[in-house]
């Protein structure tokens, strides 16, 4: 079942949803949202807790398709509670087509901007450089779990800024791309390594995908900080089950390193595998303390347990989040949640501060949480194709759905786009099709028709629609051009002069 902004009125059916404030349970009421994801449709070769490989993907929904651009999206669809104040912003996506592709929506689940080149994007999201906001994502070669690319920075015209990739012989993983605020970049590798698998009960002579991280200068690609998880995780730590890889051609992945963050003098990292978080020291690599796993430094707090997970941050307030996957399965009766801990890293003590939850939603893989300013929350729940909006009560007030086959993450932010391209248009059927991919601030569109380019005059002016417009045009009309409108009436933007 999908929703639209229009049925916001509906009653809703009924559901679970389980939210924990400030240590206290707390039942809520139902909120009218779709159903979960068919996970039977996932390969059943296809292993359990890893980033689907792109060869074994199920067959994602038909996209939307447009008359004046190539450009294609999953049709999304969007509910909002009746009356809720939503976060304001569009949402950045990278759905799963199968493989991902990089979709900015807006509060109607209308397309706004695509990933014009048809490459595979993750982590797509607006980020700060040298003062400015800029748009942000990988982009490479997908794999199964991993994947080898490279960063990519375009300003509000989608012009490049930079590309950034890891250094020192390795190649850059998809899991994270985040800008820092001394002209760096965090990026995470898996570089393939030989390894004495005996431990895990494997070969002597076996082969692993190590757990790297690097801090980057944009500008000069210079490596700043390298970082290798196995030098500092012993390979006990992994609740990976060896299974059939461990060579060379299909490496154990014992450690999953996927997000960093910056904290202080210090990083915090998430590791899938070993079902832990760490906080690293910058200068000396040292693991200062892990929370969660085989070996925690901290007593996991009643109902906080996790694993799996992804997406570890250092909120305003000092309080930790991650995005529990829960459970490395396709079919369980888990649910993956929104968890905020607050750590005493002197006492070493752990208390579960909220957990977010909403109906039986559970991504076992991929997923985060964004905490806004306003105090809502936004959690991309991963494979599980929904994007939720929890105002600061917790109730669920917006949710985008029908995010192809899953998300690998899911984010709000406000966004000026301003394309360098023209906008595009198409003829047929006796209308004109306008479009802008990327384009924010238009409001209309007007067409103008006539026999000669020179001497076009307005035929029709229809407010923007969503990605894509249609004017009628009037019989006979031999020549067409379309211009874009802002909010104050001014022309924006103007599109080839076409035939009819």
């Amino acid at each position: 079942m999908s929703h639209s902004t229009e049925e916001a009125g509906r009653g809703p059916r009924p559901a679970r949803r389980d939210v924990l404030v400030l240590g206290a349970g707390v039942a809520l009421g139902a909120a009218g949202v779709g159903a979960g994801w068919a996970w039977s449709e996932r390969s059943a070769e296809e292993p359990a807790g890893e980033e689907p490989a792109e060869a074994d993907a199920p067959e994602a929904p038909e996209p939307v398709r447009f008359v004046s651009s190539q450009l294609t999206a999953p049709r999304a669809s969007a509910w909002r509670r009746e009356g809720a104040v939503v976060s304001g912003g569009l949402l950045f996506t990278t759905p799963r087509t199968p493989t991902f592709r990089g979709v900015v929506y807006d509060d109607r689940a209308q397309p706004v901007w695509i990933e014009p080149d048809g490459n595979a994007a993750t982590d797509l999201r607006v980020q700060t450089y040298r003062g400015r906001p800029v748009l942000t994502y990988w982009t490479g070669e997908v794999k199964e779990g991993a994947g080898n690319g490279k960063g990519v920075i375009l300003d509000e015209r989608y012009l490049p800024v930079a590309e950034v990739r890891c250094g020192n012989g390795v190649l850059s993983d998809l899991h994270e791309f985040q800008l820092t605020s001394r002209g760096t970049a965090l990026l995470t590798s898996y570089p393939t390594i030989p390894y004495d698998l005996t431990p895990v009960g494997g070969p002597a002579d076996g082969h692993v995908w190590g757990g790297r991280l690097q801090e980057v200068d944009v500008e000069t690609g210079e490596v700043l900080l390298d970082w290798e998880g196995l030098d500092h995780i012993d390979l006990t730590d992994t609740y990976r089950e060896l299974d059939d890889t461990g060579t060379a051609a299909l490496p154990f992945d014992p450690i999953h390193v996927n997000s960093v963050e910056e904290d202080g003098d210090g990083l915090l990292v998430s590791a899938r595998h070993t079902g832990a978080l760490y906080r690293i020291d910058r200068r000396t690599g040292e693991v200062l303390w892990r929370f969660g796993g085989r070996r925690s430094d901290f007593e996991v707090p009643e109902g906080g347990d996790f694993g799996w997970q992804h997406d570890l941050r250092r909120q305003p307030d000092g309080t930790l989040t991650i995005y529990d996957n829960h459970e490395n399965a396709i079919d369980t009766d888990a649910v993956s949640a929104a968890l905020r801990f607050e750590l005493d890293e002197e006492a070493m003590t752990a208390r579960l501060v909220q957990a977010l939850r909403h109906e039986d939603r559970y991504g076992y893989a991929m997923g985060n949480a964004q905490y806004l300013p306003d105090g809502h929350v936004l959690v991309g729940w991963g494979m599980d194709p929904y994007a939720t909006e929890f105002d600061a009560d917790g109730e669920v007030v917006f949710e985008l759905s029908d995010l192809g086959l899953g998300s690998y993450r899911s984010y709000r932010f406000p966004w000026r786009g301003r394309p360098a391209t023209p906008p595009d248009l198409a003829v047929a059927d006796g209308s004109a099709y306008v479009s802008w991919n990327g384009a924010t601030e238009v409001t209309a569109w007007r067409v103008l028709a006539g026999e000669r380019a020179d001497r076009l005059r307005p035929v029709g002016e229809v407010p923007r629609e969503g990605f894509e417009t249609v004017v009628a045009l009037e019989t006979g009309a031999r020549l067409v051009r379309a211009e874009a409108l802002d909010a104050d009436g001014r022309v924006v933007g103007r599109t080839r002069t076409v035939r009819a």
